[in-house]
């Protein structure tokens, strides 16, 4: 964004000398008398002389914008040139989400699974300048959207996630090192995976401490969130009769979690309700804005020669039509 601005700035209290000068002109025009005077003007040609005489009027004008030009040179007039330097791709983030069956637990509302998308997209929302992927584990893991911009794509993809799309299990492991591998290959300034999970590791070929070492490598911040709520939940469970809830213990591998987090230079957390795992999300957005550099950068250069080479030219301009066009007899 360009704009101008004055070194000297005082110098412009002159232009107001320019006032006075145009009522001068003014007055002494109309005080002025013809040396010859004659009854009539009928020996006269109309037309030519009459517009002749207007434009004379030029001169004056000349000289006045010269001389304006002039105080706005001697003012300093200088260009800047702002930007913000806002690294918008200065974030990427991979959201690791469990999808096992423990999730439809109902000590969330509606249930652990839909909280958490809500609260997600919500968080997704909220940053539009990074680019977020999500990966979804159960017993085994997928990417359902790569890493994009294109956040109401992601959005979408959110509302499809069912729990029930693959395998049964918890592989903590499998589901990091997927994460991983979306951003391995990142050249953001910042990568980050969110892993939420409400169990214990039970499936899957890779330990998440094993997967934790790898993001570490790559240079990946973990946060991880342990989702439940403390002591006994409802459970659903499957029965002759269909799904029914039970009462059962909640057990999350905290200290995995903790490690994980710990390793890649994260955090862990632990949401017991709705609004906790709302707090846990807000507390992420705002870690990881502060790891975005916003430069401002401002770039000055002289602009005054422009004006003293206009108001040259005006000068040029009034002196030719002086000795020509408007040359008055001596």
């Amino acid at each position: 964004m360009k704009g101008l601005v004055f070194q000297s700035p005082d110098w412009l209290y002159l232009l107001f000398l320019i006032i006075p000068a145009v009522v001068w002109y003014i007055l002494k025009e109309r005080k002025s008398k013809a040396s010859l005077q004659f009854s009539s003007l009928g020996a006269f040609p109309k037309g030519a002389g009459h517009i002749r005489q207007y434009l004379r009027h030029l001169l004056f004008v000349f000289r006045l914008l010269a001389t304006a030009l002039i105080i706005v040179a001697m003012a300093r007039p200088q260009s800047t040139t702002r930007w913000k330097n806002v690294k918008t791709e200065g974030i990427d983030i991979v959201i690791a989400l469990d999808i096992s069956s423990s999730m439809l637990a109902r000590d969330f509302k509606p249930d652990r699974l839909e909280a958490s998308k809500d609260v997600a997209t919500e968080f997704i929302s909220g940053r539009p300048n990074d680019r977020i992927g999500l990966v979804v584990f159960s017993g085994e893991s997928f990417t359902q959207c790569p890493l994009t911009s294109d956040h109401a794509v992601l959005i979408n993809m959110f509302h499809d996630i069912k729990s029930g799309m693959i395998e049964d299990g918890t592989a903590i492991g499998n589901g990091l090192a997927t994460a991983v591998s979306r951003l391995k290959d990142s050249k953001a300034i910042s990568k980050v995976i969110i892993l939420l999970t409400d169990g214990v590791n039970n499936k899957g070929d890779i330990a998440p401490l094993t997967a934790a070492e790898i993001a570490k490598t790559f240079g990946i911040r973990v946060y991880t969130i342990g989702v439940g709520s403390l002591g006994m939940a409802p459970y659903p469970v499957q029965t002759p009769y269909g799904i029914r809830y039970q009462n059962m213990e909640v057990k999350i591998d905290e200290e995995v979690l903790q490690k994980v987090a710990e390793m890649t230079d994260g955090k862990y957390f632990r949401a017991t309700n709705n609004q906790k795992l709302k707090e846990i999300y807000q507390e992420i957005d705002k870690l990881e804005k502060s790891k975005i550099d916003v430069k401002e950068i401002s770039k000055r250069e002289e602009e005054y020669l422009k004006f003293v080479l206009l108001a040259l030219a005006f000068l040029i301009a009034e002196g030719l039509l002086r000795s020509t066009v408007f040359r008055t007899l001596p």
